[in-house]
């Protein structure tokens, strides 16, 4: 596919764009101790100057290995404002037009707690006190999603993991071997993009025209894993499988069947263990690993309806204006 400037195409421009979307997207960047992030807010209209007056409630929005807020991801955060949720995102550490090497993760709970950082400064306002909020995690988002929740486990109303990086089905998992042999240098190797990568398109991807959009993201990592993402992804999944039962905020986990990224057992093993008496897993027969973005249409449709329903049972109307 030719290049193109947005993930909808070279034209309308952005703000034509978002209007005919009927929501205000802003764009700003945040410090936090462990470098600069990207962010967005994607704000229902017509009142986005007084999203606390309008908004059903707050959603914070985690992207996946690779991609970023600004192309396809944007679908998902587009939805909930059309929804009546003001939604906030940042583009992870080493991703998109956050600072860090691109593609690298170097620690798992720090790119966690950069991004908890903003959701925090948003979600903490004074206007925004009586609203519900919300987590969403896809992917390796999803993980970083719920290390979010370890870290403050009484700040959400809810959270929502669409297939999460909780476990690593066996032939997709990078290599022990060669991470063990990779340590032995030191932490010199920690960067290299040196790591087998799975074929991406043919594992997440199931329409083809949406995928080929998926691709042309100027801002998606395109080279093998770095030894540290790795490493930091086993360790994340780690850390799921030994706390996974201290969580207990409501949650909803959304996987389907064909997905070979991550596996339903990780949503399967949160609805067993974790304290939470309000938890829900949803499992998509023959559905891939990209469930919003780049799924037929009816089984996208069907995915965002299931968030839809889960979301407004939990949270109350927005007032009259």
């Amino acid at each position: 596919m030719a290049s193109r400037r947005f993930f909808w195409g070279d034209l309308p421009e952005e703000e034509e764009f978002y209007a005919s979307m009927s929501v205000s997207n802003t764009k700003s960047f945040f410090q936090t101790p462990y470098g600069r992030l990207f962010t967005q807010s994607w704000i229902p209209s017509p009142s986005s100057s007084s999203p606390s007056s309008s908004s059903r409630g707050l959603i914070f929005c985690s992207h996946g290995y690779g991609s970023d807020t600004s192309w396809l991801f944007q679908k998902i955060c587009i939805a909930f404002a059309q929804w009546g949720y003001s939604v906030y995102a940042a583009d992870l550490l080493g991703h998109g037009q956050s600072d860090g090497l691109h593609g690298l993760v170097a620690d798992a709970e720090a790119t966690a707690s950069a991004s908890l950082l903003f959701f925090q400064a948003v979600r903490d306002k004074p206007e925004h006190k009586n609203l519900k909020k919300f987590l969403f995690g896809e992917s390796m988002g999803g993980g970083l999603s719920f290390l979010m929740v370890l870290q403050d486990p009484k700040g959400w109303d809810g959270a929502i993991f669409s297939a999460p990086l909780f476990a690593i089905p066996n032939q997709t998992k990078p290599s022990r071997l060669r991470l063990l042999a990779y340590s032995m240098l030191l932490g010199y190797a920690e960067t290299w993009p040196v790591m087998p990568q799975t074929n991406i398109k043919g594992n997440v991807f199931k329409d083809p025209e949406k995928a080929s959009i998926a691709l042309a993201n100027p801002r998606l990592y395109r080279m093998p894993n770095r030894v540290s993402t790795c490493r930091q992804v086993m360790r994340m999944c780690e850390i799921f499988e030994k706390r996974c039962g201290e969580i207990e905020v409501p949650f909803l986990v959304l996987h389907g069947t064909a997905d070979n990224i991550t596996c339903p057992k990780g949503g399967e093993t949160l609805c067993r263990r974790s304290r939470s008496v309000d938890k829900t897993l949803k499992l998509y027969d023959g559905l891939f690993h990209s469930l919003i973005q780049a799924e037929l249409d009816h089984n996208s449709d069907l995915v965002l309806s299931d968030i839809r329903a889960w979301l407004d049972a939990r949270t109350p109307p927005p007032p009259p204006s």
